[in-house]
């Protein structure tokens, strides 16, 4: 083989590009590690130009820059992506590089809907769980209350809306949403009335909340403000509560 000139021109070659390589790497990597790469600035705006409410300087700082390591070239951005996740509030963020030092955070802010299950987390308007300040929350009013098994919270932002658009035809509005474990539906209103929904076997909801729109006005204005309760648990009618009174309309088995 050390004979053969052609071959040894091929190692030589070879091992040059190897060297040459090696050299190239090792001069990218000191040029990497120079300072003026260190991140220096880290710009955080909300997605689609939404301004942010709840994500400031104070909470990234303290919860999403100590997790942040390396320089604009050696950061991992899913790293910082996941350490912009872990700050109070944000339910969505999207990281990129800006030249020569900055990195570039978008974020989405969980939008808070109501409570869940008293425990002292929160529903988000996109049916996500999540823990932050209540009081923070609260800012523009009372929250709703929702009570549901695990996994349950998407179905029942969803149910919220169906019986949120239903009730206002009546001018009622929805406090309160419970879904047991045998997935059996009661709502409380802004009027202290409670209506019962059960699991819907027999009647979809739309023709029970359509029943109730019918004959709600009705009851209303025999009984005023005192109905306590209304189940529309029956296929064909309904059983109502009002201050201590009873009355139920075709009871056949409920739900």
């Amino acid at each position: 083989m050390w004979q053969d000139a052609k071959m040894l021109n091929v190692i030589a070659n070879a091992l040059f590009g190897v060297f040459a390589l090696a050299l190239l790497a090792g001069g990218l990597w000191w040029v990497a590690q120079k300072p003026m790469f260190a991140l220096k600035v880290i710009h955080v705006h909300g997605m689609e130009k939404n301004e942010l409410r709840h994500v400031n300087a104070l909470t990234v700082r303290s919860a999403a820059l100590p997790r942040i390591k390396g320089n604009f070239f050696t950061a991992d951005l899913d790293s910082v992506r996941t350490a912009f996740e872990m700050v109070p509030w944000v339910r969505r963020a999207a990281v990129r590089r800006e030249w020569p030092n900055r990195l570039i955070v978008s974020i989405e802010e969980h939008q808070p809907l109501g409570t869940w299950r008293d425990d002292g987390r929160l529903v988000s308007a996109k049916g996500d769980v999540f823990t932050a300040n209540m009081a923070e929350a609260e800012e523009d009013g009372e929250l709703l209350k929702f009570s549901g098994p695990d996994g349950s919270e998407k179905k029942m932002v969803a149910r919220y809306e169906e019986l949120r658009a239903g009730f206002a035809k009546l001018n009622l509005t929805p406090e309160a949403l419970q879904l047991t474990d045998r997935y059996a539906w009661s709502v409380k209103l802004n009027n202290g009335t409670t209506v019962e929904f059960g699991r819907e076997q027999n009647s979809t909801s739309a023709e029970m909340m359509g029943r109730l729109v019918n004959i709600y006005p009705q009851l209303a204005a025999r009984l005023s403000n005192r109905i306590e309760s209304i189940d529309m648990r029956y296929p064909n009618g309904l059983a109502l509560k009002a201050s201590g009174m009873v009355f139920a309309a075709n009871s056949k088995q409920r739900n």
